[in-house]
């Protein structure tokens, strides 16, 4: 640890302006700051500092050696930290924030396996399709889907989801399959809030399709009962059809149109001493959804 000695030291007057201040914030003496620097400068035999009763400046030479002393304090309490997480059993309240039938289908038992594992912990989740503010709201981690915009949040991709055309097979028998592009409008294609569906094209470039359609709505849940009940086809991701898919309720169509697979995300504001509840959340979402 001698080898230590006066870097902390180092790097604390450097972000706090002074020794006197320096000191405050490790919990040391003025005495001691001002020793450990000396025993500094002797070892390495330069002068990094320039202290008048009113001021600290840093010379050349100190300038350069600080900004290796900071990468090097940085590292250490990373690592601190990085230890900590794992040695801190999650306990306290989680506040989430997820999509409603997202939340509902999928998130929840998933959540629910976490808090059996860690009976300390205490779940707040508020079920939403409105992208709320994280900070203002107090929320630990919000998951969203899809492509994310730009923010001062940090984001993990926790998995993918995939979009599929899907139709009944009465509708089929009825109307015919299509098979291009052209052919969905001569289709009822159901619309959800957006008003069209995302394709690719024969080209494999992205487009948007506004097909008409009988029913419009902001469910997914009610597009998928117009489509069981033959009303037409609808474009909805994995979680709302895989299980009419297995059951042979719905029928998949127009594969080759699919669009790629977007992000499930786990979304969080930037925190350097992330807790440890969030922390192994994340990592155990990332694992369970990844699956």
């Amino acid at each position: 640890m001698k080898d230590w000695q006066g870097i902390t030291e180092l790097v604390a007057i450097a972000e706090h302006g002074s020794f006197s201040k320096a000191a405050l914030a490790l919990g040391v003496s003025v005495a001691q700051v001002s020793r450990h620097i000396s025993e500094l400068e002797t070892k390495l035999n330069l002068k990094l500092l320039y202290r008048t009763t009113r001021s600290v400046r840093f010379t050349e030479e100190g300038n350069i050696y600080l900004q290796h002393c900071r990468h090097m304090v940085e590292s250490l309490e990373e690592a601190n930290r990085t230890i900590s997480s794992f040695q801190s059993t999650p306990r306290g309240q989680l506040r989430v924030t997820a999509p409603v039938y997202y939340g509902e289908q999928k998130l929840t038992p998933l959540l629910l396996q976490f808090m059996a594992k860690y009976p300390e912990v205490e779940l707040e989740l508020n079920l939403t399709n409105e992208q709320l503010d994280l900070v203002q709201g107090g929320y630990d981690l919000a998951i969203r889907l899809g492509n994310l915009t730009s923010s001062s949040l940090i984001a993990k991709r926790l998995g993918a989801r995939k979009q599929y055309i899907v139709a009944s097979p009465s509708y089929l028998d009825a109307h015919g399959t299509p098979q291009s592009l052209d052919e969905l409008e001569q289709h009822q294609c159901l619309q959800g809030s957006l008003g069209y569906w995302r394709v690719r094209d024969s080209q494999g470039k992205l487009v948007q399709v506004r097909g008409k359609g009988r029913v419009r709505c902001n469910s997914g849940p009610v597009l998928i009962e117009a489509a069981l009940a033959g009303m037409g086809l609808a474009q909805l991701p994995d979680y709302y059809v895989e299980p009419h898919l297995q059951s042979g309720a719905l029928v998949s169509v127009l594969e080759h149109l699919r669009i790629p697979d977007d992000g499930i995300w786990a979304v969080y504001p930037q925190n350097r001493h992330l807790s440890a509840k969030v922390r192994q959340l994340v990592d155990f979402l990332a694992v369970q959804i990844g699956a």
